[in-house]
């Protein structure tokens, strides 16, 4: 093993998980450790609905983010979202519509096809995401989900041409599945502005992640069951330390597969929201009995994909 942990130590990886953890001396661009984020708030009727109940327990919730994406919302809906989250300064992330599970191919509904789930089969599919992404951003949208590393390094050089603003953040989905540092920062080099770590990680191993990377990473402390089922809140405050600059993001378990959401699927995506909003209350309350010294963003801070709702257009 001599040789391999010298030639990635000589790279400039760790060459080990280490057992002894050391604090994260890396920050976001306002120096904080953490922000939060609440995922699968499917459209605008779920997100009136978050924001009542994140009011009612006075908490502070950087980032939204959606999974059933940009393609299956209205114009309409998409300014509503942007309008809604960048008033208050929040960070809104849609997912990129068209994607594997939603082709005519077979292999990602498959058991042993899950790690190309969301990826984009062939040039066309590429097409459409890239579409995708352009529509949200010419609505105002600075922040969208991809999983698909093909798609990661274009939106970089959609951005060098033009075609994406240049703050708009490219959160790397959980799905990209990298799970090593070198990996990882193989994704920070295409494009990857975040990145959403594989949920059962252990600490040792997402501080071998931390150290190669520079971007946030995005981490589960609930995790819905298709996931793993995960609930890791006791581990915040030591997440934090170690693991700065960090979104803590809060599933739940015993949620339903509401992707692609709509109508059909209203009621239960408001009790979803209500009930998401409730753990992170409860995730946040870790923070401050064990950890309170911690450093939190205010919202509007440098970095958060804030929707810019004064050059909302139709495309």
């Amino acid at each position: 093993m001599k040789e391999s942990r010298e030639l990635l130590e000589k790279l400039g990886y760790p060459s080990k998980d280490l057992t002894e953890l050391p604090t994260s001396t890396k920050t976001f661009p306002d120096g904080a450790q953490y922000r939060v984020e609440l995922p699968s708030v499917e459209g605008p009727v779920a997100l009136r609905e978050t924001l009542k109940e994140i009011d009612r327990y006075g908490l502070t919730i950087h980032r939204i983010s959606q999974g059933s994406g940009i393609m299956l919302q209205t114009d309409d809906e998409i300014k509503e979202m942007c309008q809604l989250t960048a008033e208050r300064g929040m960070e809104l992330s849609l997912f990129v519509g068209p994607r594997g599970t939603w082709d005519i191919s077979a292999q990602p509904l498959t058991s042993g096809g899950k790690s190309i789930a969301l990826r984009h089969e062939g040039a066309d599919q590429l097409v459409y995401a890239m579409e995708d992404l352009k529509r949200g951003a010419k609505l105002g949208l600075r922040g969208a989900l991809v999983a698909d590393e093909g798609l990661l390094k274009l939106t970089k050089e959609m951005k060098k041409a033009g075609q994406l603003p240049e703050d708009f953040v490219v959160k790397a989905s959980v799905q990209v599945g990298a799970a090593n540092p070198v990996s990882v920062k193989l994704m920070e080099d295409l494009g990857a502005d975040t990145y959403n770590v594989p949920t059962a990680l252990t600490l040792s191993k997402l501080v071998s992640i931390r150290q190669a990377i520079d971007i946030p990473i995005d981490l589960y402390v609930e995790v819905p069951d298709n996931l793993g089922g995960f609930l890791r809140y006791y581990e915040i405050p030591e997440i934090i330390r170690v693991l700065a600059p960090v979104y803590i993001k809060f599933g739940l378990r015993n949620h339903p597969d509401v992707y692609p959401s709509g109508k059909q699927w209203e009621s239960t995506n408001i009790s979803l929201v209500q009930e998401r909003v409730r753990r992170a209350a409860i995730g946040l309350q870790m923070i401050e009995r064990y950890y309170p010294e911690a450093k939190t963003s205010k919202l509007g801070a440098e970095g958060l994909g804030i929707a810019q709702t004064d050059t909302i257009a139709t495309p």
